[in-house]
């Protein structure tokens, strides 16, 4: 069996209302998505999104003829293309989705089979105020989520604390909360600069204090020595590497003690083939491997997989905020949402491949390239 072609689509979904996210200081007023699809001589066809595959154009000729199952061999091309040019990591997902075809077998089972579901946790996206933060609480413990991630980012960390404050008091023990304080990194336009060590202490006391799981990127990516002092000056778990680009700096995070739960994204960074690595790393030193996933539904089934396959995963991320995010919207490129049980569990099934399937009539609406 040969590659005999690789398609790359373009799509956009109009967003109004518009989604604000936490992250990016500009509304959203639309959603764009990826599509990759990687086809051989015999008919079957392995598909993902998740990055925009910037700079993966002419470079096709690279995969073409070559044997499908040559994942290893294809990993080392695409590690080389993001060197060079962009991150293009949504084909590695491809291809194990066309591996999963190949053998009849869902890739949670191809890459260790340890599982076959996780736990998910509601992450939410938007900055509410404190009384509709508490009723989107309520609304996830309803709907079964035993976990719930909350955002920070409204200015002063002062306030993020109040709307933290009323989740706690809704919802009580019920739910157990992390908390993003988006200090990593930046969008493009959004110059404002990170916390300080000092000032993450300061804000992790408070969080220590409403018994919060983990304390997520509370400083900029590259200071894993400020991250590594600051695991060792407070009790609650440090937690990130969801933007870090190269495998060798997971290795870095994870021997430097930089982290307590390691975030990388399967979509965005090394695909299941490298990422497979990073978590087994990561178990060797005793440290929590639970994905970063917020591209799209099949950016959330790629990394489930992964987690489910390899991990006795804690959580996995499970983007959620309707209106603003809602599934329909998350996974318009599906030809049905990726939800979660009503117990909070993501279960994968025993469809080869990633095991879903797409939307083409809303493809072909969407399309912009």
């Amino acid at each position: 069996m040969k590659i005999t072609k690789i398609e790359i689509s373009h799509h956009r979904l109009p967003l109004d209302p518009p989604f604000r996210a936490s992250w990016d200081t500009r509304p959203r007023t639309q959603f764009d998505a990826v599509i990759t699809r990687v086809e051989t001589d015999e008919g079957l066809v392995g598909i993902a999104s998740g990055d925009m595959m910037v700079g993966f154009a002419g470079h096709e000729h690279l995969f073409i003829g070559q044997d499908p199952m040559a994942i290893e061999r294809h990993y080392r091309v695409i590690n080389n293309i993001n060197f060079h040019y962009g991150r293009c990591w949504p084909l590695d997902l491809a291809l194990w989705d066309l591996a999963g075809k190949i053998t009849g077998q869902p890739v949670w089972r191809l890459i260790g089979g340890l599982n076959s579901k996780v736990r998910a946790y509601a992450s939410s996206g938007t900055l509410r105020n404190p009384t509709e933060m508490a009723e989107l609480a309520q609304r996830f413990l309803a709907q079964g989520f035993q976990a719930m991630k909350v955002r920070f980012h409204r200015g002063d960390w002062k306030d993020d604390i109040k709307a933290l404050e009323a989740v706690r008091k809704a919802v009580g023990d019920q739910l157990t909360l992390m908390v993003d304080c988006n200090q990593g990194w930046r969008m493009s336009w959004d110059t404002a600069t990170p916390w300080t060590l000092k000032d993450a202490v300061q804000v992790a006391r408070e969080l220590e204090r409403l018994n919060v799981y983990w304390m997520e990127e509370p400083l900029h990516r590259g200071d894993h020595k400020g991250m590594a002092e600051l695991r060792q000056m407070v009790d609650v778990r440090i937690a990130g590497g969801e933007m870090t680009r190269e495998l060798y700096e997971f290795r870095m995070l994870i021997e430097n003690r930089a982290l307590d739960i390691l975030q990388p994204d399967a979509a965005l960074v090394g695909g299941i083939t490298g990422l497979r690595r990073v978590a087994m790393l990561a178990a060797e030193h005793n440290t929590t491997f639970t994905p970063h996933t917020w591209t799209n539904g099949m950016g959330v089934v790629a990394n489930a997989h992964l987690t489910a396959g390899l991990t006795d995963g804690l959580f996995l991320e499970f983007p959620f905020d309707p209106p603003e995010w809602s599934l329909e919207r998350r996974d318009f490129m599906m030809a049905e949402t990726f939800k979660v049980s009503s117990d909070g569990w993501i279960q994968l099934s025993d469809m080869p491949g990633l095991g879903y399937e797409l939307d083409e009539e809303m493809l072909k609406k969407t399309r912009i390239g």
